[in-house]
């Protein structure tokens, strides 16, 4: 399913019953992250002979049976992208296009259709022009986008589904570490893996996150707010966390990230720290990073900090890095190098800043 289809045609259908306008507001004065929904969704049907029934809707749940084969065979992907709206009170999307590139990789990966990337942005501008009064203001809040495909053929032979369901919804959000921006800590799994050489690491499929779920469980269980998984094959190479991408700040001011080796997922956000660090001077090198070096590199001040990246979290320091029997840390407060990487990025994304890279792009 590698061919990619024409753009489709959306309908509309304007909610009768929207939330009312007291109880939204008070969604939108503590919105969580992904708790509540907004009033429509967009939704379309891929079978062999293409794409059809493409529309905006009103948010209703989807009629699933028994015997569905995404229930019994996880084909699956989403993407995850967020609406900010801005003093002026416009409101813009921060690099859709990668999200739709990476959504047809991960599709292909899975042996899922491949959805127009014209037609994976207008299906979410449509939703956000429609529901641009969910979309909060102040802070760091935003409206995230949850766009997801799944196979949704009634069938239960192992073979790729000949029904198949494209989804858009979205949900006002708040901070995603509801405690605020401080260094989160880190348990290394030593018994499980996120990926293997010829497996689905690089495409953001829903396996991927419910097999690292016990993981996260124990990471939880030793007081961590998230796991940390090495290479499957040596046991030695830091790849990502649970659902985040990971930077090294040396002592020398140099940024390093694990390089892509087909069992990373590449990130939107670490993409763009990239640049952002290379446009203030940083040295940014893409290369293995290995657990060891990690450690040693922390407890000798080598590695000054740590952070991870990504959509839901944008910039999230590290604390302490635990395994079973030890732990290294590199302090309870937000670097420097950190903490510019992380403003630079949201002043881009809230208009704070200059968009030199068109990375923005203006929906209402």
């Amino acid at each position: 399913m590698t061919a990619t289809a024409p753009a489709l045609e959306f309908s509309t259908t304007y909610s009768s019953n929207p939330v009312p306008a007291q109880r939204r507001a008070e969604i939108l004065a503590d919105p969580g992250f992904g708790t509540a929904f907004t009033d429509h969704m967009v939704t379309a049907i891929w079978t062999p002979d293409g794409w059809h029934d493409a529309g905006l809707r009103p948010y209703a749940p989807l009629s699933i049976d028994p015997a569905t084969a995404v229930i019994h065979y996880g084909q699956s992907v989403f993407e995850g992208l967020k609406a900010y709206r801005r003093d002026d009170e416009s409101i813009w999307l921060f690099r859709p296009e990668a999200n739709a590139t990476r959504m047809q990789r991960s599709a292909e990966r899975m042996a899922l259709p491949q959805l127009p990337a014209e037609s994976f942005i207008e299906a979410i501008e449509l939703l956000v022009r429609a529901d641009a009064a969910w979309v909060p203001a102040g802070g760091e809040t935003s409206l995230y986008v949850r766009p997801f495909m799944f196979a949704s053929e009634v069938f239960l032979g192992v073979r790729p589904a000949h029904h198949v369901t494209f989804c858009v919804i979205a949900s006002p959000a708040g901070a995603y570490f509801a405690s605020g921006v401080k260094p989160v800590d880190i348990w290394l799994s030593s018994e499980y893996t996120r990926a293997a050489p010829g497996g689905t690491g690089a495409a953001k499929c829903a396996g991927n996150y419910a097999a690292s779920l016990v993981a996260q469980q124990e990471a939880i269980e030793h007081g961590c707010g998230q796991v940390c998984f090495l290479d499957a094959v040596e046991r030695r190479w830091v790849e990502e966390l649970g659902g985040m991408n990971l930077y090294f700040v040396r002592a020398d001011g140099s940024i390093v990230t694990p390089e892509l080796t087909g069992t990373i997922l590449e990130g939107v956000t670490r993409d763009s720290i990239m640049t952002l660090a290379g446009d203030r001077g940083y040295k940014v090198e893409e290369r293995r990073v290995s657990i060891d070096e990690w450690r040693s590199g922390v407890e000798s001040g080598e590695i000054t900090e740590v952070f991870a990246c990504g959509t839901a979290a944008v910039v999230t320091p590290l604390g302490k890095l635990k395994w079973d029997g030890g732990e290294v840390g590199t302090g309870a407060e937000t670097g420097p190098v950190t903490q510019e990487i992380r403003s630079a990025l949201l002043d881009v994304q809230y208009g704070r800043a200059g968009d030199p890279h068109g990375w923005m792009r203006r929906v209402v």
